[in-house]
């Protein structure tokens, strides 16, 4: 999913640094927030943008110019939504850029779009209704997760297919880079979405109160786990 360094012409990939700036503005303003309503969900905001950093970083040759690999971006947004997965993300996304030589700078604006912003905002959505149709948390976060996945790599394909479509035009393009990318990225999507339902039961049996209070989870669902295990 990272395009590559240079691998965007003019003038897009200015643009998508213009489209991911606002968001990811307003991310560091949550963070702000969120740490000093929460002081103690610091080290869970470093748990996940390392998460992000590691899993991003498992990259499989994919499109010319760019990969498939999982995002972890997803998990982020159910946790913290979609602006301040934003943030995590373009911070993965640098470090990534200067020391792994993935991704790249001047294309740092379209990979946060594509795996910072779609993608959360696609897996917060699915999270939210999940927790309103009072569907079981570990088939929410499967669903936010492998579906914020698969839509950044949607998101991927059209950043390409903007700026190289065949002479059929766009929408060739866009199915031809997107079918390339859905062979390795339909069980990447899926591989992450089981991972994350893991490490998300993980964080609501040591966290939990935590989750509650962040408004994640509701607390009742916690004491009721609790009392069972007693």
């Amino acid at each position: 999913m990272h395009i590559m360094e240079g691998f965007l012409p003019h003038p897009w990939w200015e643009i998508w640094f213009v489209a991911s700036i606002p968001i990811v503005a307003y991310g560091i303003y949550q963070i702000s927030g969120v740490a000093k309503k929460h002081p103690e969900a610091k080290p869970l905001l470093a748990l996940v943008g390392a998460f992000i950093f590691v899993l991003s970083a498992l990259k499989l040759p994919s499109v010319t110019g760019s990969c498939s690999h999982p995002t972890g971006s997803g998990l982020a947004a159910v946790l913290f939504g979609p602006a301040i997965a934003s943030v995590l993300s373009m911070i993965a996304l640098v470090f990534q850029a200067l020391l792994l030589a993935h991704g790249g700078l001047t294309t740092l604006g379209a990979n946060t779009l594509s795996m910072g912003i779609v993608g959360p905002v696609v897996a917060f959505a699915i999270w939210v209704v999940c927790k309103k149709t009072n569907v079981p948390n570990s088939v929410g976060v499967f669903l936010a997760v492998a579906f914020g996945d698969l839509l950044t790599y949607v998101t991927t394909s059209a950043q390409l297919a903007l700026a190289f479509p065949t002479a059929a035009g766009f929408f060739d393009a866009f199915v031809k880079f997107g079918t390339v990318f859905a062979i390795t990225q339909i069980p990447l999507a899926i591989a992450e979405g089981i991972l994350a339902i893991f490490l998300f039961d993980f964080l609501v049996k040591y966290r939990g109160q935590l989750l509650s209070a962040m408004g994640v989870i509701k607390l009742p669902i916690i004491a009721h786990e609790q009392e069972g295990k007693k």
